[in-house]
């Protein structure tokens, strides 16, 4: 019972520092002059119009929610990653490896 804890609790200070590590990862998407950055954790760091892509209102809408979705999708990909090896090293029942 007692290992248990232990492991939760080191489970916990792990997620917290990939958490803050996270927050440093930068991601970048680019869909036809749409260019959209957010960190690890999803927050938006920074969208990019190239003149160009504003030239068709509609296309413009459907380019920022492809952008979006793609920094998204990546997002998701580098944590599941990362939370990967900290639930493979706890060696938790039923959870990573």
């Amino acid at each position: 019972m007692f290992d248990q804890a232990k492991n939760l609790y080191q489970l916990q200070k792990q997620a917290k520092e990939i958490k803050k590590e996270l927050r440093n990862i930068h991601i970048e998407a680019e869909v036809e002059g749409v260019i959209v950055i957010i960190d690890g954790e999803q927050e938006v760091v920074s969208v990019t119009i190239a003149d160009e892509a504003h030239q068709n209102p509609k296309k413009l809408e459907e380019n920022l929610v492809k952008a979006f979705n793609k920094a998204i999708k990546k997002s998701q990909q580098i944590a599941a990653e990362k939370m990967k090896g900290v639930m493979g090293d706890m060696g938790l029942p039923g959870m990573g490896a």
